[in-house]
């Protein structure tokens, strides 16, 4: 079967391949820095609140909230980008296709919290389950990119979409059981907003002002909403009109501007701002209780098995159809990629353990340990399996 990969996707993974040295070096960076004398400042810059606040708008919140919810809703925008260009012109415009990376994302959902939920039933960090669940989206990725073309694009477009899928899975159930505060009138309001820009798509604007304004407008609520707001660049992503001819393609405009200023921007900071982790007493010894076990086995063993288990069943029962040119040891290193939780899974660890501080650090060197095996362990699976 011809492959059906647009050029642009893989231009846009041609220059990512370049910034994942860059993003790799601000982890060690931010690694070092939370260890030194200068860890706590960063933390207090990282804390330092800006924006404003007027009498109907709420726009003051630390710098890490706007690197976080901020900055990555434009990564989200760019990724979202890739994912209707694929879903309308390329590699996941089949149903068969496309539905593969969303099933494989509720096999690398419920597989960790099962596996979660075994080791640690009945005891007093049952409540974690949620903790492996998650992919990061950006780290996940800029593994792959680092393989460059050594292994197929539509293999980089599946994990793009599955790891959306997954991140939307990890929204909803933060959403539902660990949020004690969703505004549901909020979520009404951004509703309001994304039926406007699909309305806008229908009649057929093309200027992107039309929809990247009312997107800001509804990223505004979604945060305020008390969801995770980055929701709101995939939303805006998904209305936004493409055309045949490239040159006059508002969404092929948007991805070329925000190309490099995410590449070598915006995920390289986030990396610095978010892998702040300070080494302390007690946490290799919280790797062998079941919190620790829990969230580990979860991440590098629940993950990948969820992940290959229900893309198998899809395939074999004929629902589905694998990424062209992949093949199952391809899904295989992916799966285990999909083991890379660490933002979204500490995040999560957080707000599981919010008065126990004792159980977030052992969380977050679990959440550490197995999200760097998964990466090191699925970047070498892959670059074995290209090499034969």
């Amino acid at each position: 079967m011809k492959e059906r990969v647009s050029r642009h996707f893989r231009l846009f993974f041609k220059s990512e391949s370049s910034s994942g040295s860059v993003l790799f070096g601000c982890v060690i960076a931010s690694l070092a820095l939370a260890n030194s004398p200068l860890g706590s400042a960063f933390e207090r810059i990282l804390a330092q609140e800006i924006g404003f606040t007027t009498t109907h708008l709420a726009l003051r919140h630390p710098i890490l909230l706007w690197i976080n919810d901020g900055l990555m809703a434009v990564f989200f925008l760019m990724v979202g980008l890739e994912i209707k260009r694929e879903v309308v012109q390329g590699e996941l415009a089949s149903f068969r296709k496309a539905a593969l990376p969303v099933l494989a994302a509720l096999g690398g959902v419920t597989v960790p919290a099962m596996i979660y939920l075994l080791i640690n039933s009945g005891t007093t960090t049952a409540g974690g389950w949620g903790i492996p669940m998650a992919t990061d989206i950006a780290f996940a990725l800029a593994i792959i990119r680092l393989l460059g073309n050594k292994v197929p694009a539509s293999l980089k477009i599946f994990l793009s979409a599955l790891a959306i899928a997954d991140d939307l899975a990890a929204i909803l159930v933060i959403a539902i059981f660990y949020s004690a505060d969703v505004h549901g009138l909020y979520l009404v309001y951004a509703g309001g907003i994304l039926l406007l820009l699909l309305t806008f798509n229908r009649l057929g604007l093309t200027n992107l002002a039309f929809y990247l304004l009312p997107g800001m407008v509804m990223w505004y609520f979604i945060h305020h909403s008390g969801i995770h707001a980055t929701i709101a660049g995939v939303a805006t992503a998904f209305t936004i009109p493409i055309t045949q001819q490239a040159a006059k393609s508002p969404l092929e405009k948007l991805e070329r501007a925000l190309l490099r200023p995410v590449n070598f921007f915006i995920i390289p900071l986030f990396a610095l701002a978010n892998t702040t982790i300070r080494f302390e007493q007690g946490m290799i010894e919280g790797l062998t209780t079941p919190l620790g076990i829990g969230v580990v086995l979860g991440l590098l063993i629940g993950k990948p098995l969820g992940i290959f288990l229900f893309s198998f069943l899809s395939v074999r029962t004929n629902l589905c159809e694998l990424p062209t040119g992949a093949h199952w040891k391809h899904l295989a290193g992916v799966g285990i990629l999909g083991g890379i939780g660490f933002t979204m899974s500490i995040f999560i660890t957080f707000l599981s353990f919010a008065d126990q501080p004792q159980l977030q650090t052992a969380a977050k060197f679990a959440v550490l340990t197995g999200s760097v095996l998964s990466g090191g362990i699925g970047y070498f699976s892959l670059l074995v399996i290209s090499k034969k």
